[in-house]
């Protein structure tokens, strides 16, 4: 069924041919609030942005391994956004921001790389710099906040579980496969052991956000995915945890610098 609700992606929430106020309703039911890069005062990249054909198979689950800050508020998170792109492209010298969004401890979603948010729509894949060798296959998605020993705040984890919805909406996945954690991928401790332990109520939680949209657009599109249109699914290495080295490695040896 999580599978299935996904093929809606592909007549409604990307636009298919379908009535506007469906079209409409769909993309209220499934996606959330999502800040571009214009409204946060994005750079532009330093080089063209590699987007593939096809979607991801994982969504990676970051921590910035930043303060855990009060500051709830949009301005805040778009300086984040901004501080993040500075340090990826002055810093460590890559084209952009290297994941694809961004969620603040406020529960603001900020689109990341270039291209990002216009990628889900078109069901294709931009390529980041957040998980080492698998940056071809994954999209991540950063929460600010450093979650070692914190427990993230209601907001961050309520909009992390509506991005993922979205994600696995459009791309046709599933949660309980889909959803992992850096520290799954990569010798790191992201996205530290609070985060990751929630892990698994994220992917139930994102089930359920599927499922409503499933009940109210069920009759209106055929929800049901052959099974040549499900992605496939790359087993997980075995998890090397690192506990000081909190975010991890962003790039693998056999992957150009991004």
């Amino acid at each position: 069924m999580l599978r299935g609700a996904a093929l809606l992606a592909g007549g409604v929430l990307l636009g298919g041919g379908l009535g506007t106020t469906t079209a409409r309703e769909a993309r209220a039911a499934a996606m959330p609030k999502v800040f571009t890069r214009d409204d946060w005062g994005a750079r532009a990249p330093q080089e063209t942005i590699d987007v593939r054909s096809g979607g991801p198979t994982h969504i990676v689950v970051h921590h910035t391994a930043t303060e855990n800050v009060s500051d709830t508020s949009t301005s805040h998170a778009a300086a984040l956004s901004r501080s993040i792109q500075r340090f990826h492209m002055d810093t460590n010298g890559w084209a952009d921001t290297g994941q694809q969004f961004t969620i603040s401890r406020g529960g603001h979603i900020m689109e990341g790389r270039e291209r990002s948010l216009a990628a889900v729509g078109e069901g294709s894949h931009v390529i980041g710099a957040h998980t080492a060798d698998h940056n071809d296959h994954t999209i991540g998605i950063e929460n600010e906040g450093t979650y070692t020993s914190a427990t993230p705040p209601g907001d961050l984890l309520d909009a992390l579980a509506d991005t993922c919805a979205w994600l696995c909406t459009a791309y046709g996945l599933d949660p309980e496969e889909a959803i992992v954690g850096h520290r799954d991928y990569n010798s790191t401790n992201c996205p530290g052991d609070e985060l990751y332990g929630l892990l698994p109520q994220l992917r139930s939680d994102t089930a359920a956000k599927m499922s409503n949209v499933r009940s109210e657009l069920d009759g209106v599109v055929d929800l049901d995915l052959r099974p040549e249109q499900l992605p496939s699914f790359p087993g997980l290495p075995q998890a090397e945890r690192v506990a000081n080295h909190y975010h991890g490695p962003t790039i693998g040896q056999r992957e150009p610098v991004l």
